[in-house]
């Protein structure tokens, strides 16, 4: 496996995450800095290291067999195009990529040169999570009838995050997290939004929205509403809603922590505690299953465009003050208990010349 773009989040997470396993091997790094590529190559002992304009020639090589985008999102769909091209199967960060049309180019491409793409939910494999859909489809919960949900941190000025570029803002980097938890929570796919947003006085979001809020109908009167920001306190929780009891998940869509559940219901009140694990080798550990097996991933790409497909839907709805509605992804498959993967935490990353994206 090659790791594309070397930012805080692949050095504090794929890289040591591909470390951990012992069926899948670090064998190549790309990125634009000679310094990281040096000292992340001594540590980890990558064979190959090139820059991205040697990215074709790495893959033609026959060295490597997948590559993880870890790049800017407004870069995610040229680096899977360039990787299918060459046969190379792919998982790519989320979001999928700024715009539906590039996702379908994602799809389209990886189809025709049968090449797998998985978009990086690792929630889907993750304890908790698949708990929590596994309480909501038991019915202890009744009828499920309402969804809210928070994302919220003080990011670093001057993060990717917060530049001018496509993909940036807290909607696609927080709110993609809150809209696939309403979808694999409710199993169903949402109508109609209506959204909102906050531009900001801070400095830091002279280029991005500081937050959006946007409520989702779904089949069956069932709604969801979320917040996502880049200027409030770290927060990272849900509540899902039924007509006989209620769930809560703190910590939900965290990777460096552990998670907390509350299920109240007619047959009294349960909380439990899941200890932190590592989530990115446990989503690495199933995409390289798919590759060895020739199995279909779950998240496809479907997964990634369907998420992507309401993003546009908030942001035309806050732009223009008006319900928009939105033409359902039918989708054959969801994340269930069965895909749970449990991988103990690594040890302390190497970073070098990166921050955390939050303050």
């Amino acid at each position: 496996m090659a790791v594309i773009g070397q930012g805080h989040f692949a050095q504090a997470a794929v890289l040591p995450a591909i470390e951990q396993l012992e069926d899948v091997e670090l064998t190549a790094l790309v990125s634009g800095s000679e310094h990281k590529l040096d000292e992340l190559g001594e540590h980890y002992g990558v064979r190959h290291r090139c820059h991205y304009d040697q990215l074709g020639s790495l893959l033609a090589s026959g060295a490597i067999d997948a590559v993880y985008i870890a790049m800017p999102n407004d870069h995610h769909a040229e680096m899977t195009l360039i990787a299918a091209r060459h046969g190379v199967h792919v998982i790519c960060e989320k979001p999928m990529a700024p715009t539906e049309a590039e996702c379908m180019q994602m799809i389209r491409a990886c189809e025709q040169r049968r090449v797998k793409l998985m978009i990086a939910y690792r929630l889907h494999f993750q304890t908790a999570n698949l708990a929590a859909i596994e309480v909501a489809r038991g019915g202890a919960l009744g009828k499920l009838r309402l969804f809210s949900s928070i994302f919220a941190m003080q990011v670093r000025e001057g993060n990717v995050r917060v530049q001018p570029r496509r993909g940036a803002g807290p909607l696609f980097d927080l709110g993609v997290y809150c809209i696939n938890a309403a979808r694999y929570l409710f199993q169903a796919e949402p109508i109609e939004v209506v959204a909102l947003k906050v531009a900001g006085r801070d400095p830091r979001f002279a280029a991005v929205d500081e937050a959006y809020g946007a409520m989702l109908r779904f089949p069956e009167e069932r709604v969801a509403q979320l917040t996502a920001s880049f200027g409030a306190y770290d927060r990272a929780y849900y509540e899902v809603i039924g007509s006989d009891g209620l769930l809560t998940l703190d910590n939900a869509y965290q990777y460096a922590v552990e998670m907390r559940m509350m299920v109240r219901s007619s047959h009294g009140t349960e909380e439990r505690t899941f200890p932190k694990g590592d989530q990115i080798a446990a989503e690495i550990e199933y995409f390289a299953r798919c590759i060895r097996e020739d199995l279909d991933p779950e998240p496809s790409g479907w997964e990634g465009l369907a998420d992507v497909r309401i993003v546009q839907a908030i942001q035309a709805s806050a732009r223009f003050g008006r319900a928009v509605p939105i033409e359902p992804i039918t989708m054959p498959r969801r994340p269930y208990l069965g895909q749970e993967i449990q991988i103990q935490p690594h040890g302390k990353p190497l970073l070098v010349d990166v921050q955390s994206e939050s303050k």
